[in-house]
C-alpha cells in the first residue's frame, strides 16, 4: 500500500504589480497568506475580480479598498475646471498626469499603455507582455 503524500501547499514569492513590494503568496493556504489579514468590502472584491491585477500586497489591497470607498462617496466633478490638483491630477514636465483616484472615479480603464496610474492593473499586463 502506498503511503499518502501530504498535500503540497503552493507558496510563491511574488512582486506586487501595483507598488513593486515583494511578498510570499500562499494561494494553497489562503488563511495564512498576507492578504487574508486585510478586510476589504464586497465592492473591492468585485472590483479586483474584474481588474487585470495578479496578487497584490496587503498594503495595496488596503489602499485600493480605501480609494474605492472614497471614490464612491465623492464622484468625479463633471467640469474639468473643478478637478483638484494633487488629488485628481498633477503636472509633470508641463503635462497633466491623472492620478489613480481620478481613474477610479472615471469608472473604467482608459487602456492607454502610457497611463502612469492605472487603477485597473492594465499597465501591469502591458509590462508583463511588452
Amino acid at each position: 500500500m502506498l503511503a499518502k503524500m501530504p498535500m503540497q501547499l503552493k507558496h510563491e514569492q511574488k512582486q506586487c504589480p501595483r507598488c513593486g513590494a515583494g511578498f510570499e503568496c500562499k494561494v494553497g493556504d489562503v488563511v495564512n497568506c498576507q492578504c487574508y489579514e486585510v478586510q476589504v468590502q464586497a465592492r473591492t472584491n468585485e472590483f479586483l475580480a474584474n481588474a487585470y491585477y495578479d496578487c497584490l500586497c496587503k498594503n495595496c489591497l488596503a489602499e485600493i479598498d480605501k480609494m474605492l470607498t472614497f471614490a464612491q462617496s465623492h464622484p468625479l466633478p463633471q467640469q474639468g475646471e473643478v478637478l483638484v490638483e494633487g488629488l485628481h491630477y498633477y503636472k509633470k514636465n508641463n503635462q497633466v498626469v491623472y492620478t489613480e483616484l481620478y481613474h477610479l472615479q472615471q469608472g473604467q480603464c482608459c487602456h492607454q499603455p502610457n497611463c502612469m496610474h492605472c487603477a485597473y492593473g492594465f499597465r501591469a499586463i502591458e509590462t508583463k507582455s511588452g
